[in-house]
């Protein structure tokens, strides 16, 4: 089978410095990948680009061997929650129904069909008792897992997550990968982390980005290589199987 998303030789500019330069990345299906970096390094923009959101400034990109454009309803995607508005007044099914658009009918409200994969996509992702709460009222790891129902309720080919733990706490971020791990079981994962040390327990490859970008299966990775990417010394936490017992290695 060839691999689902394939960018080749791909360079991006916003007008001014590259921002990714030079760019090889084949993701197979069932993959679930690691995308870790510096602030500024490139990893929203080639997000971006996967989704058809941004025009690569040379070389292509290609999902489901053709235009990301032509394939959006393949892909679902989680933002990073620190951007959402969650004063917005809609509840936890309404948010998560905003996922079939594109899927369903745009007049004449959600069909039967839409509720039952609202119903299932937050059953999931343990958020069905949650349905009738405005977002303002969640934590920041229930918002999380609604911003994840709102990608699965799509029946996504392919999920992308942009750091779908940054400003959670280790327990939460434990069940979430955890669930992600298992979501990885029918599809294919890109998510975006600062969590190396973390995330090496669950990602089956790494690709670090600093405008350029290289592959690393997560047994390769070292010190020093994380030391390079980041451009100074890096402290790596160890995590174990008790969240709250993490050592410093």
């Amino acid at each position: 089978m060839s691999p689902v998303i394939v960018l080749e030789d791909v360079s991006f500019t916003y007008g001014g410095p590259l921002v990714l330069e030079h760019v090889n990345l084949s993701v197979e299906r069932g993959e679930f990948l690691g995308i870790v970096g510096p602030n500024g390094g490139g990893k929203s923009t080639l997000l971006k680009l996967i989704l058809g959101l941004l025009q690569p400034t040379q070389g292509r990109v290609l999902v489901h061997d053709g235009p990301p454009a032509q394939a959006r309803k393949a892909i679902g995607y989680v933002p990073q929650f620190s951007g959402f508005p969650r004063d917005f007044p809609i509840d936890v099914e309404q948010t998560v129904l905003l996922g079939r658009l594109g899927k369903t009918r745009t007049l004449a409200g959600y069909r039967r069909a839409d509720h039952e994969a609202a119903h299932m996509a937050m059953e999931e992702t343990q958020i069905r008792d949650l349905g009738d709460r405005v977002l303002v009222t969640l934590s920041g790891g229930q918002l999380q897992r609604v911003l994840i129902a709102r990608a699965l309720v799509c029946e996504p080919e392919i999920l992308v997550l942009d750091e779908p733990t940054a400003n959670i706490d280790l327990r939460i971020e434990v069940d979430i990968f955890e669930l992600l791990k298992r979501l990885c079981e029918r599809m294919t994962i890109l998510v975006v982390s600062h969590d190396l040390g973390f995330i090496s327990q669950y990602v089956t490859r790494v690709a670090c980005l600093n405008r350029t970008l290289v592959c690393h299966p997560t047994s390769a990775i070292s010190g020093a290589m994380i030391e390079q990417l980041y451009g100074g010394p890096v402290r790596m936490i160890h995590h174990d199987e008790f969240p709250s017992r993490g050592t410093a290695a």
